[in-house]
């Protein structure tokens, strides 16, 4: 069982500029929901109990989401709406905070995580990458983990002109959903094939070698995606690809689908 997830948020999020000077874009709102919500909602819904968001120090915010506001609680009280003290209420699942000093990369990010995860294997989730889904989408990686044993990732077919945002795997089919990955590679200008990774990933704790052992690329950052190619040339790795649709928040077109579509939701749910 996946106990652990690690939920890296300390990017400065350049392609949301000028609004991530000041909000960052793990709170951006989602109906009346930050993005970060949904992502640690996704995780308790597969079964994790323990959380760890790595932050940078300009995202305090995140924190102070998840904690407690008396002084909100009791203004609400004061003024006799105790009916909104659920939607405020700080979540129980266990969540740890560490912070990213210097923005050296995702892999990094990850690597911080090393001790929290204690030698288990955990899931990994990019809190920009969303589902509405009802079902969460950790859930059928975690299966795959328990089939396989080995290192598994979410993918999803692209339109050609989006892979150059995303890691492109090459990779072999099992059966319908299921893929045996070959190699992966970062925003490729020559795609391997269509499948995109879709920030989601169950890995084992052998990950921190190969994190180690991954120099810095572009920017003098360490990428997940090179450790992760790293992994895959000297043992099985496999990749399941989604169905259901995801939008990416870093995008401004799918945000605003994902805001539209999210609205949709509830008034269907309202009436």
């Amino acid at each position: 069982m996946i106990r652990k997830a690690i939920i890296p948020a300390a990017g400065y999020g350049i392609r949301n500029l000028p609004a991530t000077k000041v909000i960052p874009k793990e709170l951006f709102p989602i109906g009346n929901k930050p993005a970060i919500d949904y992502v640690v909602a996704e995780a308790v819904q597969a079964g994790v109990t323990d959380i760890l968001i790595v932050l940078s120090r300009n995202k305090t915010e995140v924190m102070n989401y998840f904690d407690r506001s008396p002084e909100l609680e009791s203004y609400l009280i004061e003024r006799q709406k105790e009916s909104l003290l659920p939607l405020i209420a700080p979540t129980t699942l266990r969540i740890q905070y560490v912070r990213q000093q210097d923005p050296l990369g995702l892999g990094h990010a990850i690597q911080l995580g090393e001790s929290f995860a204690a030698g288990e294997p955990f899931a990994i989730m990019l809190p920009d990458q969303i589902s509405l889904s009802r079902t969460s989408m950790l859930s059928p990686l975690i299966k795959c983990f328990e089939q396989y044993r080995t290192n598994v990732i979410g993918l999803q077919s692209m339109k050609q002109e989006l892979l150059i945002n995303y890691g492109v795997v090459s990779a072999s089919r099992i059966k319908a959903r299921t893929y045996d990955i070959d190699s992966i590679v970062e925003k490729p200008s020559v795609p391997p094939s269509q499948l995109a990774v879709m920030g989601r990933y169950i890995v084992k704790p052998n990950i921190f070698d190969k994190l180690r052992q991954t120099k810095p690329g572009f920017n003098g950052e360490i990428q997940l995606t090179d450790a992760l190619n790293n992994a895959c040339q000297s043992s099985r790795m496999i990749g399941y690809a989604y169905n259901e649709r995801w939008y990416d928040t870093s995008i401004e077109e799918q945000y605003i689908k994902l805001q539209h579509r999210a609205l949709q939701l509830k008034t269907r749910n309202n009436k």
